[in-house]
């Protein structure tokens, strides 16, 4: 039996360092994906409070002064906000896939948070952030979910995660994957190339799984960002850019015209889920242990 979704992919510039406005600004986003319709709604990698761009940066110690920020503008997963989040959730009729910096006591972890149309709420931890990641946060404890619900058996990765082969076998029997981007912006030394990461990584994961993908990805322009590198005062270390949110078949090619980069929005796109491709009939999430 198959399964028909409307599906919809955030691409958007966070709210930097801000919660309570990103917490406003992720609400909104959901209230417009249940007026198009959409039956779930994926956000980028850490949307709250934003991805922590200065790790990119030479000089390390120009970052420092946001650490203390960052913690206090991350997100606990029994607050206020995130249950602020999900009664929006409840209240549009949407399944929510949304990242976010999950403070913990002193320790903050990459996490992506699972909503429910009924408001109910399940939070996992990325389990292996990249080295210049764990300078903010800690590792994560627990194996990768497949979430089962009743528009499939959706799967969840961050970021770096989709280029490590070991991470991608967690998600067997998936038959709808969210490829959550933090999206890029373009350190001078590394070039533009990084930038096409994402589409080329989404694409890949949508063949070799023969699963629809859903990405979507961060807007990083230059506000608040602009660093001059102190070798050449006329030099920008940092560029603007992000990436394109796109969703995929699974043939790794797109189901509906990508937005203009650069632009803020939702992307919308009606998917078919085979229904009988990997059948499960106990309705639990499945979860890959070895």
């Amino acid at each position: 039996m198959s399964i028909r979704i409307r599906a919809a992919a955030v691409q958007a510039e966070p709210a930097w360092l801000h919660l309570s406005a990103g917490v406003a600004q992720t609400i909104g986003f959901i209230e417009d994906a249940g007026a198009g319709g959409a039956q779930l709604v994926a956000f980028p990698e850490v949307f709250l409070p934003g991805y922590p761009w200065w790790l990119w940066l030479n000089a390390v110690d120009w970052g420092s002064e946001f650490q203390s920020r960052y913690l206090a503008n991350s997100m606990t997963r029994d607050g206020a906000e995130l249950r602020a989040i999900a009664d929006a959730a409840q209240w549009a009729g949407v399944w929510v896939v949304l990242g976010f910096a999950e403070r913990a006591g002193d320790e903050v972890y990459m996490a992506q948070a699972m909503i429910g149309p009924d408001g109910q709420v399940r939070v996992a931890r990325k389990q292996w952030p990249t080295p210049l990641e764990r300078e903010i946060f800690a590792d994560g404890v627990g194996p990768t979910v497949v979430y089962h619900t009743e528009l499939g058996r959706v799967g969840v990765l961050g970021g770096a995660d989709h280029l490590c082969p070991g991470r991608r076998v967690d998600l067997w029997r998936e038959q709808v994957h969210v490829a959550a981007f933090s999206g890029f912006t373009v350190y001078h030394e590394v070039g533009d190339d990084l930038i096409a990461v994402n589409s080329a990584v989404a694409e890949q994961y949508a063949r070799d799984n023969g699963v629809v993908v859903i990405a979507p990805t961060a807007l990083v322009p230059i506000t608040g960002w602009s660093v001059v590198d102190a070798r050449s005062p006329q030099h920008l270390l940092l560029s603007g850019g992000g990436g394109v949110a796109r969703i995929l078949g699974p043939d790794g090619l797109d189901l509906v015209r990508p937005l203009p980069p650069g632009k803020s929005g939702l992307l919308f796109a009606d998917l078919v889920v085979d229904g009988a491709t990997n059948p499960w009939t106990d309705g639990q999430d499945y979860i890959r242990t070895g």
